[in-house]
């Protein structure tokens, strides 16, 4: 009786135990970060039918979530970032509602209709489907808890099961959805308050890296950066290696070559498709300048040297992220400095250049030449270098 309740079969200590409910969470994780996340909902891999079975009948079994409900909610979250119809946003909803109850949030969304309607497209819709994981949700945790129970014990399985059906609403709906859109450092000047909460994804299988994906949402590697590890994109690069998985998108990377005297379309191409790089090489030069009008106004103006300090962090951020309160507060601190009114101006017209899906590609050449050439003429050194630079996209 007592080995029934507290070693099951396997017999494992007490670190044994702890370590395979550590394991098995772990495949959970990988099973919603490869199969849900980024071949379901995004698109950016193809899975052979023998791996994606597998990556659905384990997350039946450990969570009961349905493939076309967190596909379903997690477009709309893209799609509607950061307003009140995002499904989870912390910067809408408040960070402690979604950190300790985006399951809560999703569970709302998922039962909407409309949104499986709308962004539920895809997925799969098989017997298997139709007829057991998504009819009988509950089953698969039950049969897991069996399991739990019978390999590692009564009261240790059960306690193991928690942690397996806890692990994802905490780590993915909690964690991911809101200290990812709230604290954590920022890669990319996406359009909307994604973070990377940590630069080593393993924790929660690279979905650490979110301000990563959410400039990239197809791109099937979560890590940009030299320093950064994502570890669902290791697990797809050995899937690939069997012939289990086949890559179809990743984030661009930047080519560069000397620069062009003459903007043609293959540089306009190269700076759209590489804007995220573009931008945040703007936000370098324009810190960069502001470092140096610093220097500049506190022998000057004290007091327009502290607002301008006040401002910094947020010149190379849009306008629809500021809000009209820090909107009003960077015009006022850029009032003191022309160089930089005149980059911060000249950052809206940049981004305007790809927002304009009526222009052609002759158009688009000629804007981005006359934009290269008032940036080169105004005499800001920064600006000046960045210019000679998105010359050299290709």
């Amino acid at each position: 009786m007592h080995s029934l309740l507290y070693s099951g079969v396997l017999h494992l200590p007490w670190w044994g135990t702890v370590l395979a409910a550590l394991a098995l969470t772990h495949v959970t994780i990988a099973s919603v970060t490869i199969f849900l996340h980024r071949h379901q909902a995004h698109r950016a891999l193809e899975l052979h039918p023998a791996a994606s079975h597998f990556f659905r009948f384990w997350l039946w079994l450990t969570t009961g979530m349905v493939t076309r409900e967190w596909a379903a909610v997690h477009r709309k979250h893209h799609a509607k970032c950061e307003t009140p119809e995002d499904p989870h946003s912390p910067q809408v909803h408040g960070l402690n509602r979604v950190l300790w109850g985006g399951v809560f949030f999703y569970m709302r969304e998922a039962r909407q209709a409309q949104t499986l309607e709308r962004y539920g497209h895809g997925t799969p819709d098989d017997w298997l489907e139709r007829r057991l994981y998504s009819k009988h949700k509950i089953l698969g945790i039950v049969l897991m808890g069996l399991a739990d129970m019978a390999l590692f014990g009564v009261v240790p399985g059960g306690l193991v099961l928690l942690v397996q059906i806890a692990w994802i609403p905490f780590w993915a709906a909690g964690v991911v959805n809101g200290i990812g859109h709230y604290w954590g450092y920022r890669n990319w000047p996406a359009r909307d308050a994604s973070t990377n909460i940590f630069p080593v994804g393993i924790l929660i299988g690279g979905e650490e890296l979110h301000n990563n994906h959410h400039a990239f949402p197809a791109s099937a590697k979560l890590s940009n950066r030299w320093f950064e590890f994502d570890i669902g994109w290791l697990y797809i690069r050995v899937l690939q290696a069997l012939g289990l998985a086949k890559v179809k998108h990743v984030a661009p990377v930047p080519r560069l070559v000397a620069p062009k005297a003459n903007i043609d379309l293959a540089t306009v191409q190269a700076v759209i498709r590489c804007h995220y790089d573009v931008l945040s090489n703007y936000t370098r030069s324009l810190k960069k300048a502001c470092v140096a009008e610093l220097d500049r106004l506190r022998r000057m103006s004290p007091e327009a040297a502290r607002a301008l300090k006040t401002v910094k962090p947020w010149l190379g951020k849009d306008q629809a992220l500021l809000g009209p309160s820090r909107y009003r507060q960077v015009v006022q601190a850029l009032n003191a400095s022309q160089a930089l009114a005149t980059m911060y101006s000249m950052r809206g017209e940049l981004t305007a250049l790809w927002s304009r899906s009526t222009s052609t590609g002759d158009q688009l050449a000629r804007q981005l030449q006359d934009w290269c050439q008032r940036a080169e003429a105004s005499g800001i050194v920064p600006l000046v270098d960045f210019s000679r630079r998105l010359r050299s996209y290709a």
